[in-house]
């Protein structure tokens, strides 16, 4: 690389109390550069943004611009220093246009000090057009997709003459064909000079966008390199420090009796005569596209949504309709699909909210035995190998794998015999995905009977040991796990099954 970098660190260590989240990590980030930043969940990757932003102060080494010390006080500092984040899920004023929204607080003003909204819309058209993509700068933010919100940061950080953005996990929440404009964004960026700070749990992505690789593990630096001379197992192998061994170990199991048997089950406007049984030992994957009406079902089959027509049966016994209690009573758990808005109480610690499901069981008179609820916590935490500071700890302060596994440890405290799984390694790194996917195939190793809805096709065809097909809110194809190709699963997706 010819010249210094535009953003680096230098040996930059941080630390929260006991836990040190950097240890020593170094990082350069080139103009013209599309650079990776990989790493399992805990593995320091959001405090190394942070520390970029503005956010945190290093305790020890060095942030460089352009090759010279810098301290971000805030990040308001960063920000004038020409670094710019784009998250996940962006926040903009709803109630405001694109415009307002790019340019608040620097408005362009005329010679009699008004806002100049002419002048406004015009720079942001300006600013899209840069981008190569087609935005209404009249339009208000609140109906913007995420993928739109995202172009709006974008814009917002050129504005300000951004010369470093960090994309933040940006393609989480976007399709395929939005994740190819965000690309075309990026290269478009790339050609202007820009340095790119990508995040990504995505390996795909990492090899089609990026030019090099840093990848961090337990806080600490391992490699920073190019991408062109790594392959998956390389990366991988870096991230875990390990040899990662099946991402699907999936045990064989002969299915028993029927648990779960849902007949003719229908929601008007949402999913139609929907039939199937999941047995005893047997992972049964309920795939298709989004929209195909796959978490609706498995609500109203949990008791949260009420169905119009059909029957529930567990273990041969009906259940009654929109009755999550009575769900629980007859032996069904269901792990949502948002974990942080319906599978958790962010607020409580980490064993309050695997008590949750269990407050009759831990009751001693009229009060909750704390010692019961951390008994029943730690137990819980040492099975599914939860890393965690103490018990006592918020559960937002875990990484989003470990919060996974305090929702599944939640659910399998009540001792199901039907466990569903909405989207269960959704937003988790590699080495966290395996690990669910053991404990699922050793769940079912044990005679439970587990429905697992994904859109992960690799996990579908890696797990499931039938594929039940949605497409617009009904069952289009059963596949067995020797006959389920992506091309079969997609074409019954999509509505082109034979």
């Amino acid at each position: 690389m010819s010249g210094p970098p535009a953003l680096a660190l230098a040996n930059v260590s941080k630390s929260f109390g006991a836990v040190r989240a950097l240890r020593e990590v170094s990082l350069e980030l080139f103009a013209g550069e599309a650079h990776a930043l990989a790493g399992e969940n805990g593995a320091g990757k959001s405090t190394l943004v942070k520390t970029l932003a503005g956010v945190h102060r290093p305790d020890s080494g060095q942030v460089l611009l352009n090759g010279e010390p810098v301290v971000f006080h805030n990040p308001a500092d960063a920000q004038r220093a020409g670094v710019a984040v784009i998250y996940q899920e962006p926040t903009l004023f709803p109630d405001l246009s694109v415009a307002e929204n790019i340019f608040m607080g620097r408005q362009p003003r005329t010679s009699l000090r008004r806002i100049d909204r002419r002048a406004m819309r015009a720079r942001s058209a300006e600013l899209f057009a840069r981008l190569g993509v087609t935005v209404d700068p009249e339009q208000p933010a609140r109906g913007l997709s995420i993928a739109d919100q995202q172009l709006v940061e974008i814009a917002k950080a050129i504005s300000r003459d951004a010369r470093v953005l960090i994309m933040d996990e940006p393609t989480a929440a976007l399709s395929g064909n939005e994740v190819a404009r965000l690309f075309s964004v990026v290269e478009a960026l790339r050609g202007q000079g820009c340095a790119v700070l990508f995040i990504s749990h995505r390996l795909d992505e990492i090899f089609s966008l990026c030019q090099r690789v840093t990848t961090l593990r337990d806080g600490a630096w391992i490699a920073s390199e190019p991408v062109g001379g790594l392959t998956h197992d390389d990366l991988i192998r870096r991230m875990v420090g390990r040899e990662l061994g099946a991402l699907y170990p999936k045990q064989d199991t002969e299915a028993g009796a029927v648990a779960l048997r849902v007949e003719r089950l229908t929601r008007e406007g949402v999913f139609t005569d929907v039939s199937f049984e999941v047995r005893r030992g047997e992972i049964v994957a309920l795939a298709g596209l989004v929209g195909a009406g796959r978490s609706e079902v498995a609500r109203a089959v949990f008791g949260i949504d009420r169905w119009d027509a059909g029957a529930v049966h567990v273990d041969g016994r009906p259940l009654p309709a929109a009755s999550p209690t009575a769900a629980m009573a007859a032996g069904l758990a269901l792990v949502p699909e948002d974990r942080r808005q319906q599978g958790l109480v962010m607020e409580l610690s980490i064993e309050r909210n695997i008590g949750l499901t269990g407050l009759r069981s831990l009751r001693r008179g009229l009060t909750i035995s704390r010692a019961a609820e951390r008994d029943r916590a730690r137990d819980w935490a040492v099975r599914l190998r939860l890393k965690f500071a103490g018990l006592g700890d918020g559960v937002g302060v875990l990484s989003g794998g470990n919060q996974q596994k305090v929702v599944l440890a939640k659910w399998l405290a009540t001792g199901p015999s039907v466990l569903i799984v909405d989207e269960p390694t959704r937003g988790i790194d590699v080495g966290t995905k395996a690990e669910v996917h053991r404990l699922l195939s050793e769940l079912a190793g044990q005679g439970i009977a587990v429905l697992m809805i994904s859109s992960d096709l690799p996990e579908v065809l890696g797990m499931a040991d039938r594929v039940l097909v949605m497409h617009e809110g009904r069952i289009t194809a059963e596949i067995p796990r020797a006959e389920a190709t992506e091309e079969s699963v997609m074409s019954a997706a999509t509505g082109r099954a034979a």
